[in-house]
């Protein structure tokens, strides 16, 4: 029996989701496996039918597996359908050394995805010995091409500083928060950093723990903000709902998922290390 952990103090039905999920993304469960059967879980973890029906629900909305009527549950095919970024995060930060590398826009949606697994950490429900957090976001300073007005395809420099201001408004959060951890003493190395490059992105890019990307585009559209008192049509990027698709390395380095992790990784430190610098702050 996998025995649940007395000491956790998350119920029983999310330890064992958590324990199911882990094993599904290190390939323990292949995709379009069956799981084990309700009783059989049941036996396995100790806990009641009801608490593994309550787990495998949690598994399913996060895309991770199906229910087929009358055969059971399986693990879904990686490329059926595209799954959320928050879950995988939150289980990411159970591991000894947490990294986060994140190519994008504005950093909004981290935020809202970091902010529950680092408040576990403040109050002592998770303890990693480090994490690292790296940002990559375009410069303010500089003109861009998109986003641009739409009359005149022009680069708008009121519009620019509107965008700096959502900028630090999510990215400062996260690594204000995570370099206190440190100082506080809850982890004992914590690395947060923001630079930016001189391209804007037309996508986002999530690594987490250098085993799993998160990728997804921002599809361009009209949106009228309030520029020095006017309203002003701009061709804006638009990724706070964009659908993220993901991959996760196995132990297989030639297959595509893991060499899409790698080539990721690659990416954005050539980014990184090259052409990006401290952003003003």
């Amino acid at each position: 029996m996998d025995a649940l952990d007395p000491d956790d103090p998350r119920p029983p039905y999310q330890q064992v989701a958590n324990n199911l999920r882990a094993a599904i993304l290190t390939r323990k469960f292949e995709p379009g496996e069956k799981l084990p059967s309700g009783p059989d879980l049941s036996k396995r973890y100790g806990v009641a039918r009801m608490t593994i029906q309550q787990a495998i629900r949690i598994l399913r909305d996060e895309g991770l597996v199906v229910s087929r009527q009358g055969s059971g549950v399986f693990v879904r095919e990686r490329t059926e359908r595209p799954v959320g970024l928050r879950p995988h995060l939150e289980r990411a930060f159970e591991e000894a050394h947490v990294s986060v590398d994140f190519a994008g826009f504005s950093g909004e949606t981290l935020h809202g995805a970091i902010a529950e697994p680092l408040d576990k950490i403040r109050a002592g429900r998770l303890r990693p010995a480090s994490v690292s957090v790296r940002l990559l976001v375009p410069d303010p300073d500089v003109p861009w091409t998109l986003p641009a007005t739409v009359n005149g395809m022009e680069d708008s420099p009121a519009f620019r500083k509107r965008a700096h201001g959502i900028m630090q408004r999510h990215t400062e959060a996260i690594v204000d928060t995570v370099n206190e951890l440190g100082e506080l003493g809850l982890v004992e190395d914590a690395r947060a950093e923001i630079r930016s490059c001189p391209t804007v992105p037309l996508f986002k890019l999530y690594l987490i723990n250098d085993a799993e990307v998160f990728f997804g585009y921002y599809p361009v559209q009209e949106h009228t903000v309030t520029l020095d008192g006017s309203p002003t049509a701009i061709w804006d990027l638009m990724g706070k709902d964009t659908i993220l698709f993901h991959h996760s390395a196995d132990a297989n380095d030639d297959t595509i998922a893991s060499q899409y992790v790698k080539q990721s990784r690659m990416w954005f430190d050539s980014i990184w290390n090259t052409v990006s610098g401290e952003m003003n702050r």
